[in-house]
């Protein structure tokens, strides 16, 4: 799985209040620095801060995801987070994410804690986003709650956005599953994208779509890879199905 990090830098000794992040840089270098300075960091590039384990009989399931966002992998650590890299991935909005982060090393008036989140999302606009990620029958268990709230509120301070998330809604995630099939470049098919597009330049149904076509088994992975990538618009509160109606989208629109 990932390389062990092995600690070098020696513990820090903090006042009250204070909080420090702990993480390696996309070289490996391990780095410190007061959460103050948190802001000005590419967390969305950094190395998991820790070794997610790997072992047989383990609950949790973990793995390697391939985000299309940025063409990496990015660990997981349970079936769950990959869930919420595969959203993460088909979110527009998303320009790069990572997994465990970074350690945060503080202290507060209830005492000394660490914790390493889940994942870190930076956002198309530059904002971030703090995410993580629970079982929903541990989201009131009172360490998780503490966790959380610590959490929270020192991604307040650095600017950033914080959730605590569970199972995804699972119309959202059947779509979103589906067309992840689709994600990859393009090699066969590649040249019926153009042609695809301006089928639909009024909406469409899949179905019909695909029926334009001389080989419409092809031509259907073509339509879910530009779903995917958000070349064609759908309505995303329904079902996905052959009368699931397409539209091209405007690509002279920024990003």
């Amino acid at each position: 799985m990932t390389p062990p990090r092995p600690r070098t830098l020696r513990p820090v000794r903090m006042a009250r209040d204070r909080a420090y992040i702990h993480y390696f840089d996309p070289g490996g270098t391990e780095r410190l620095t007061p959460a103050g300075h948190a802001a000005a960091v590419a967390f969305e590039d950094a190395l998991p801060a820790r070794e997610i384990p790997s072992y047989a009989g383990q609950h949790h399931t973990p793995g390697h995801y391939w985000a299309a966002t940025t063409d990496r992998m990015v660990g997981y650590e349970s079936y769950l987070e990959s869930k919420w890299m595969k959203l993460l991935d088909f979110d527009p909005e998303v320009a790069a994410f990572s997994a465990q982060p970074f350690t945060v090393e503080a202290q507060d008036a209830a005492g000394a804690w660490q914790h390493t989140p889940d994942l870190f999302v930076r956002r198309r606009d530059g904002s971030a986003l703090l995410l993580d990620v629970k079982d929903d029958n541990r989201m009131h268990v009172p360490a998780v709650v503490q966790q959380a709230r610590r959490t929270a509120a020192l991604c307040e301070q650095i600017g950033w956005e914080y959730d605590m998330v569970g199972e995804p809604d699972p119309l959202r995630w059947a779509t979103v599953s589906w067309l992840a099939g689709y994600r990859r470049p393009l090699r066969a098919g590649k040249d019926l994208t153009g042609h695809l597009r301006r089928l639909a330049q009024k909406a469409v149904p899949v179905g019909e779509l695909v029926s334009f076509q001389p080989v419409p088994e092809l031509a259907r992975a073509v339509v879910y890879h530009l779903m995917w990538h958000h070349q064609l618009t759908f309505d995303q509160t329904r079902p996905l199905r052959d009368h699931t109606r397409v539209r091209a989208a405007d690509l002279r629109r920024p990003a």
